[in-house]
């Protein structure tokens, strides 16, 4: 019966141990207009993100990085890699140490990712110098 009553209590407590990440596909949100920007897969290799625009919604979204000054000047939004590096930090729920591409401005900006709410949305936080702007993705899936 004790075994049983310990199962049970494991299986209905699971949810709440299972790691929360930003992988996944996200929709990102203009924090300005609220507008649906682009969907973003993010992946992990090595303990590092990487994140990439699947589909741009934008109407008048540019088709390549005219405004990048790297390696990604002129590349296709498409597949346009926006976040570079971040890992989790140790014993918190928050990836940070990696850098995120806004296309429109071609500024890269210090990044820290946050799931929040269960991991229906993704804090996504861009730091350059001492200023910050803050976004809330959603999940697609």
């Amino acid at each position: 019966m004790k075994k049983a009553l310990a199962a049970l209590f494991l299986v209905a407590t699971a949810p709440a141990w299972a790691q929360i990440s930003p992988v996944g596909l996200w929709r990102s949100v203009d924090d300005k207009t609220g507008e649906a920007k682009a969907e973003i897969r993010i992946q992990e290799a090595g303990g590092a993100l990487s994140g990439r625009i699947e589909k741009s919604l934008k109407k008048d979204a540019k088709p390549t990085c005219s405004e990048c000054t790297d390696d990604r000047k002129g590349q296709p939004i498409a597949g346009l890699e926006i976040i570079r590096g971040g890992k989790q930090a140790e014993g918190k729920e928050v990836w940070d140490g990696g850098k995120i591409l806004d296309p429109e401005n071609g500024k890269e900006y210090r990044a820290s990712l946050t799931p929040i709410e269960g991991g229906k949305r993704l804090e996504v936080r861009g730091f350059l110098g001492p200023f910050w702007r803050t976004q809330t993705w959603v999940r697609v899936q």
